[in-house]
């Protein structure tokens, strides 16, 4: 029985290597080692054979405990909330599969989000359970998520980005910067801000750099092309907002106008699109481009 079959939606497991401890069963170290999932979740996904070990066999509640015994889960949200908008693929092959992710649907599982997330459909509905993002949008963002097909190949495509030979285009509407000059290069410092889940600049070495382009001026708003350089969290939304342009619908800058975990109001998507990748094909030399089929407007 191999690892893959045990998950209704194939999806991909957690995997978890044992810590050290005094435990007489792998159910004893589970529930103490994730405190905040009760001893009744593990129980219940035991019987569902959702827990397995290295080899892909079921481990059950009386199963022993070794320290460094290699786990794997499926995690699974109770009632979790259907996101109704649909991912679209726009190219795949036995390396790559590019995807045209909608508004408010995560890339991968974390948090409350395990099925409904970008990952989870694709490997439900291609039956692929190799697949996995080479990079990462938010999940308020639309557009392009490139991902890895096969895991010979995954690691000469994760260096385009390391590397930073992957050039990535994005688009946003926000407000109109009439005073200043563009192009516009912006390098500053970002670290964790507060609450936990922002994103400030600060003083000190530039950490990310973003060209900032000017598309088009509708008035009060302007859409703009934004080439980020690097890829750091939230980079995007911030410099927008530093600048005096925060994006449109954006709820965490430039201050929080709604809890991280507020109901997903549909109407106010973020304004902000993953709008195009270009590359050179590590494996054939190629120049490859892909351009989302979304739009902001």
């Amino acid at each position: 029985m191999s690892v893959q079959a045990r998950s209704p939606s194939n999806m991909r497991p957690s995997t978890l290597h044992l810590p050290s401890g005094n435990w007489v069963t792998v159910l004893d170290c589970l529930a103490a080692h994730f405190s905040a999932i009760g001893r009744e979740v593990w129980l219940q996904r035991m019987t569902d054979g959702k827990v397995l070990d290295a080899a892909g066999a079921p481990i059950g509640p009386q199963h022993a405990y070794r320290v460094g015994l290699r786990v794997h889960y499926f995690r699974e949200v109770p009632a979790e909330t259907v996101i109704p908008f649909h991912e679209s693929i726009l190219h795949v092959d036995e390396h790559l599969l590019v995807a045209d992710k909608p508004h408010f649907l995560p890339v991968m599982p974390a948090g409350e989000y395990v099925e409904q997330t970008l990952q989870a459909r694709l490997v439900k509905r291609l039956g692929n359970a190799d697949l996995v993002p080479l990079h990462r949008i938010d999940r308020h963002t639309a557009g392009l998520v490139l991902f890895s097909t096969n895991p010979q190949s995954r690691g000469q495509y994760q260096a385009l980005f390391r590397e930073r030979q992957m050039v990535k285009r994005y688009e946003a509407l926000a407000l109109a910067l009439p005073g200043l000059e563009f192009p516009l290069l912006r390098a500053t410092r970002l670290v964790a801000g507060e609450p936990f889940f922002r994103m400030q600049e600060a003083a000190g070495a530039a950490n990310t750099e973003t060209r900032i382009e000017v598309i088009e001026q509708r008035g009060e708003l302007w859409r703009y092309a934004l080439y980020p350089v690097t890829g750091k969290k939230h980079q995007l939304r911030v410099h927008l907002a530093a600048l005096g342009a925060p994006i449109c619908n954006d709820p965490f800058y430039p201050e929080v106008s709604e809890a991280a975990d507020a109901v997903d109001d549909y109407t106010r998507p973020l304004k902000l699109l993953a709008q195009g990748l270009a590359f050179i094909d590590p494996l054939s030399g190629e120049q490859r481009r892909f351009e989302s089929r979304l739009s902001l407007l």
